[in-house]
C-alpha cells in the first residue's frame, strides 16, 4: 500500500511538472510574438523648386482664311485648272463656266450704244439748227427747249447703255473664276459639265490660305480663373502678351518646328459647355500644317520657388485633392492642398495647405489611412523631384 501511493505521489508530481513547464512556454511564446514593426514607405522633404510647367490642351486647327470659292452666274463648267491639294496664287485661273447669254449680253449692250450714240448725234445736230433760227425770230423758243430736252434724255440714254454694257461684261467675268487670296485649293465636288448657279448648296471649292495657322483650344471656368489669378497684367490682354511662346504638338506626336503666340481670348464663357475660347497663331511657311487638322498645344509656365508635389503623392477624395503628411512620430495625416492644374505625369503647383520643410509620402498613399503609423524611408523618396526641369 506504501509503495502504491508513493507511485501516485510520484506521477501526480510529473504531471505539475509537465504542466508547469507547458505554461511557461506558452507565457514565453506570448511574450515573443509582440506587434509587428510598421510599414516602410518612401518620403520626401518639401522643398522649393524652380521649373517650368507645361499645361497642355487639345487643339484645332484652320488656316489663315477658308474662303469657299462659289459661282455667281449661272452656267455648265466648262474647265477646271486646278487639281484637290493644289497650291494656288491670288488671281490664278481656277474654273471657267460656260454661259454664252453673257457674252450675247454683252454684244446687245455694245449694240446699244451705238445705237444711243447716234440718236445724241441726231440731237445735237437738232439743237445745233434749231438755235439760229430762235435767234433770229423765225422760230419761237419753245422749239429750241424742246431740241435741248431731247438731246438730254439721248445722253442719258447713252449713259444707261453704258451702264448695261459695264453690267454685261461684270457677268461675263464671272465665267472665269479665280482665286482670291493665295492657299490650298480644297475638295472639288463638281466635275465638268455640272450645272452650277449663285444658290448651288456646296461651293466649287475651298482655297484655304494657309501662311499663318490658327489653333483654337478651350478653358473650362476654373483654368480660365487659375490663369487670371497665376499671370501677370491687369487686364486679359495684358496676360496674354506676358505669355511666353508655346508649343504645338502635331497628330503624329511630333513637335511643330515653329513656335507660336496665343493673341486671344473670347471674354465670354459658353454656358453649354463651360469654357472660353483661345487662339494661338502658328507661321506656316512651308504649308506643313493644313486647315482642320488637330493638335495639342503646350503652354510653358514658369515656376519660382514652388511648392511642388508630385501627382502620384495626391489623392482624390469628393473633387478635394490630398496628401499624407508624416510627423516626426511616424505618423501620417491626410491634408487638403489646393493645386494650379497641370497635365498628367508631372507635377502639382501647391498654392495652399503646404509649406517648405514639410515631410510627405512619395508613394503608395493607396495604402494608407489617416492615423497610421509608418517607417519613413527618404532614401525612397529621393526620385521625388529628379523630373524637376
Amino acid at each position: 500500500m506504501k509503495t502504491k501511493a508513493f507511485i501516485v505521489a510520484g506521477l501526480g508530481s510529473a504531471m505539475l511538472l509537465l504542466v508547469a513547464c507547458g505554461g511557461g512556454g506558452q507565457q514565453q511564446g506570448q511574450a515573443g510574438a509582440g506587434a509587428p514593426p510598421p510599414q516602410s514607405f518612401p518620403v520626401f522633404n518639401v522643398t522649393p523648386q524652380n521649373t517650368v510647367i507645361n499645361a497642355t490642351y487639345p487643339a484645332t486647327l484652320e488656316g489663315q482664311q477658308n474662303i469657299e470659292i462659289r459661282p455667281k452666274i449661272d452656267g455648265y463648267i466648262e474647265q477646271i485648272y486646278i487639281d484637290e491639294g493644289s497650291v494656288v496664287k491670288k488671281g490664278q485661273l481656277l474654273f471657267r463656266i460656260n454661259a454664252p447669254q453673257y457674252a450675247q449680253e454683252v454684244a446687245t449692250a455694245s449694240a446699244a450704244i451705238s445705237s444711243a450714240e447716234a440718236d445724241v448725234n441726231a440731237a445735237e445736230l437738232q439743237v445745233k439748227k434749231t438755235r439760229p433760227l430762235v435767234d433770229k425770230g423765225i422760230i419761237s423758243k419753245f422749239e429750241l427747249e424742246s431740241a435741248e430736252l431731247t438731246l438730254q434724255s439721248r445722253k442719258a440714254a447713252l449713259k444707261q447703255a453704258k451702264a448695261s454694257l459695264s453690267n454685261a461684261r461684270t457677268n461675263l467675268g464671272y465665267t472665269t473664276v479665280t482665286s482670291p487670296v493665295n492657299g490650298v485649293v480644297g475638295a472639288i465636288p463638281y466635275k465638268l459639265g455640272s450645272l452650277v448657279s449663285s444658290t448651288t448648296a456646296q461651293p466649287l471649292t475651298t482655297v484655304s490660305n494657309i501662311g499663318k495657322v490658327y489653333a483654337y483650344f478651350s478653358l473650362n471656368e476654373k483654368q480660365l480663373l487659375d490663369f487670371s489669378r497665376h499671370n501677370k497684367g491687369k487686364t486679359l490682354d495684358d496676360k496674354l502678351k506676358q505669355l511666353p511662346p508655346v508649343t504645338l504638338t502635331l497628330a503624329d506626336g511630333t513637335e511643330y518646328p515653329e513656335k507660336g503666340k496665343v493673341e486671344t481670348a473670347n471674354g465670354l464663357i459658353n454656358t453649354s459647355t463651360g469654357s472660353s475660347q483661345l487662339r494661338a497663331t502658328f507661321p506656316n511657311p512651308v504649308g506643313l500644317i493644313r486647315s482642320g487638322g488637330s493638335a495639342t498645344i503646350s503652354i510653358p509656365q514658369n515656376i519660382t520657388d514652388g511648392i511642388l508635389v508630385p501627382q502620384k503623392s495626391t489623392f482624390e477624395l469628393q473633387g478635394k485633392r490630398f496628401v499624407y503628411v508624416v510627423d516626426k512620430a511616424g505618423k501620417v495625416k491626410s491634408t487638403e492642398i489646393t493645386t494650379v492644374e497641370a497635365p498628367a505625369g508631372q507635377y502639382f503647383v501647391v498654392t495652399e495647405g503646404l509649406k517648405a520643410g514639410e515631410t510627405v509620402v512619395f508613394d503608395g498613399v493607396a495604402n494608407l489611412q489617416d492615423g497610421m503609423t509608418i517607417q519613413p524611408d527618404s532614401k525612397g523618396g529621393e526620385a521625388a523631384y529628379k523630373d524637376v526641369k
